[in-house]
């Protein structure tokens, strides 16, 4: 069976990273790549047996290229802290590493959680993400927000998904959705973007409606409600930032 490095980013993951950790005991190898974590996390991955590795931050996806090239095995896959690996993902990826006819990369589904309650729809229900992966015939391309792999080679998708737990409480996803707007603005400004007074208008209702409504946002309930919405304003501020900054 192919040997199967395990990589996690992380920065201040202490109560997210036991968790993620021991649903990797299947992998031949873990390793964190810490962007300068001022908690416990380091102690954490350590306790857990992982290789515990410093690198600054420069985006997300320059941070999981550079572990990629830490890591001791061909395939490799890459969880965030907040994610989880359940027994029957462990099973199917056991199953892929065994099978001489395999894909190199493979794009996996995640189950996600928003406030405690889990999201089946708001878009998120066709959530998946290219996870594991041959590092010898992929990397992360450079973008500031959004990364994604790209795998020269055959790609399928896994059967089963990955849990998510998108946020510890709505503080920590506001904060989120404000991080990822401007990363968001900067990723358009250098792709020569910019933003018109349309922009700010029209977007953000059309993102309310597309994932309230049209993907389903509606049958969440009230979290389904403060997805969409918080949502739609993270949109708004992404536009914004992008027209203040010039």
């Amino acid at each position: 069976m192919e040997p199967l490095s395990v990589l996690v980013p992380t920065r201040d993951e202490e109560s997210n990273l036991p968790d993620c950790l021991a649903g990797c005991s299947f992998a031949d190898e873990i390793v964190v790549v810490d962007s300068g974590s001022t908690d416990g996390t380091e102690a954490v991955a350590r306790e857990a047996g992982a290789r515990f590795l410093v690198h600054p931050f420069e985006s997300h996806a320059r941070q999981k290229n550079w572990g990629l090239e830490q890591v001791s095995h061909a395939w490799v896959l890459i969880l965030d802290a907040d994610e989880r690996v359940p027994p029957e993902l462990a099973e199917e990826i056991r199953q892929v590493l065994r099978d001489d006819r395999r894909a190199d990369g493979y794009w996996i589904g995640r189950r996600s959680t928003f406030l405690g309650r889990e999201i089946r729809g708001c878009g998120w229900q066709n959530d998946r993400v290219l996870r594991l992966f041959d590092r010898r015939r992929g990397e992360y391309e450079d973008r500031r927000v959004h990364e994604e792999v790209r795998v020269d080679g055959e790609v399928r998708t896994l059967q089963h998904r990955l849990l998510h737990h998108s946020c510890r409480d709505l503080s920590d996803w506001i904060a989120k959705t404000e991080r990822y707007a401007q990363l968001g603005a900067q990723e358009a400004r250098r792709q020569g973007r910019r933003a018109s007074w349309a922009d700010l208008l029209l977007r953000p209702p059309a993102r309310f409606l597309k994932q309230y409504l049209i993907q389903g946002g509606f049958r969440d309930g009230g979290e389904g409600l403060v997805l969409c919405a918080v949502s739609s304003f993270g949109v708004f501020l992404k536009y914004a930032h992008l027209r203040s900054e010039r």
